[in-house]
């Protein structure tokens, strides 16, 4: 009986685990609240375990992961689809759209603490010579971590 009782507990305290973490969703524009060629919202704030869904509201667009924490995983998002990221370290993530590079088209998602701000701050400033216009977009975006 009592292993029963325990084995309760442990799959109570997995599936609760399972109920707190949230979806987010991104979608990838042509045209949106921070101008052309964009993901809205560019800056994201989420907790560990959540998920981030990036939706190709506008054909043409990708997610590629740009920076990420130590240890974190990278993702590379097909063209004209969907893809679904689990964030599963604490810290800045920097992202992309592969085709739209030179026009910005970045975001940011701040998972738990920004443990390596400094870091990703360093490497936007790399990514920066990129950029053809809206070059101001990924400072923006990473001056909303807290």
């Amino acid at each position: 009986m009592k292993i029963k009782q325990q084995l309760a507990v442990v799959l109570m305290t997995l599936m609760s685990t399972a109920t707190f973490a949230e979806e987010h969703i991104v979608e990838m524009l042509n045209n949106g609240d921070d101008g052309m060629m964009i993901f809205e919202p560019g800056f994201l704030k989420v907790e560990k375990g959540d998920t981030v869904k990036f939706l190709s509201t506008d054909m043409g667009h990708n997610s590629v992961s740009s920076y990420v924490p130590e240890g974190a995983a990278a993702w590379n998002g097909a063209l004209n689809e969907e893809i679904v990221v689990t964030m599963d370290q604490e810290g800045v993530y920097i992202y992309q759209c592969t085709p739209h590079i030179a026009l910005a088209m970045m975001g940011v998602i701040q998972v738990g603490n920004p443990t390596n701000i400094d870091a990703a701050n360093s490497a936007a400033k790399e990514m920066k010579s990129k950029f053809m216009m809206s070059q101001e977009r990924l400072e923006g975006y990473l001056a909303q971590v807290k």
